[in-house]
């Protein structure tokens, strides 16, 4: 009992000096915090993967979950690849770059957002790529290709709301011994939804409501037994499942299945045709939804 008050404590430190202002001294310490509790996670022996969930970086716990897998993991190459970051002040691998030096390359289709990023301190002080790219089906090999890394990647991150599904589906000349994509749990478990693909889908230029994108859980899973890949977790934000390639499964990171794994989430993210937050149940979701083109794969 008296490790999870120190890890309360430690979320709660975190939190509180996210909110500084003073970027530099914010992101070292919130590094070093991270660092004390990815130390406490390897002392414990838990079969549920989300108790090993802590947020420096990332929107959920997915840093805490990324640190435990490439810790119980055989990975050959210490590189990522992240879509859809943003300015990176929240995304799945900047802990990753910071903590454990791996060499990355990130995307966004924001010219501006990869400006602010080549302008941060740690841009120059670590091996990481930032480019401006909005990715589709027809571009994702060739932006891939480009980051100059091994064919075997240790983590590839996907989560561009929308075609998510499409261009994991797509990517062929290259692997990741760890796959980490967005899945839109108000389908359910029960199908395998799929938003269908268009080039330039944008989330809230599709629908007003911000509801309608990716796929299901069960979607993705089927998706990544045909890619050679077992789904372990999902995040308890209900938001992000993990995929680790099957041949590295061990006694610490082992197969899940959808029963077992789904999460729904519980936030609320919909949106008026003001753009205003609209709060809608889970029922005034799924009606909207379900009410829009889907494609069952």
């Amino acid at each position: 009992m008296a490790r999870y008050k120190e890890i309360n404590m430690i979320k709660k430190i975190l939190n509180l000096f996210k909110k500084n202002n003073k970027e530099k001294f914010n992101n070292d310490l919130m590094l070093s915090l991270g660092q004390i509790h990815s130390k406490l996670n390897s002392n414990m022996i838990e079969k549920n993967l989300n108790h090993f969930e802590f947020k420096v970086f990332s929107q959920w716990g997915e840093d805490g979950i990324i640190d435990y897998l490439i810790s119980n993991l055989e990975i050959k190459n210490k590189t990522f690849i992240e879509f859809g970051v943003e300015n990176y002040s929240e995304a799945n691998t900047k802990f990753l770059l910071l903590n454990r030096n791996w060499s990355g390359l990130i995307l966004d289709s924001s010219n501006e957002n990869i400006q602010n990023i080549r302008e941060k301190e740690f841009y120059w002080k670590y091996s990481l790529n930032a480019k401006c790219e909005f990715i589709t089906k027809e571009n994702v090999n060739s932006v891939l290709k480009q980051s100059n890394f091994d064919k075997n990647l240790g983590l590839l991150s996907i989560d561009i709301d929308g075609n998510d599904y499409w261009i994991w589906e797509e990517i062929k000349d290259f692997d990741s011994s760890i796959v980490v994509i967005e899945y839109n749990s108000r389908f359910g478990k029960e199908k395998s939804y799929v938003v269908p693909y268009e080039n330039n889908f944008q989330r809230l230029k599709k629908h007003y409501s911000g509801l309608y994108y990716g796929a299901s859980l069960k979607a993705l899973i089927k998706l990544g037994i045909k890619k050679g890949y077992s789904f372990v977790c999902c995040n308890s934000a209900g938001n992000n499942a993990f995929f680790v390639k099957k041949d590295l499964l061990n006694d610490k990171v082992k197969e899940n299945n959808l029963e077992n794994g789904f999460v729904i989430n519980k936030f609320r993210e919909s949106r008026t045709k003001d753009g205003n937050l609209a709060y809608l149940s889970k029922n005034e979701e799924q009606k909207i939804i379900f009410a829009l083109p889907l494609t069952e794969v």
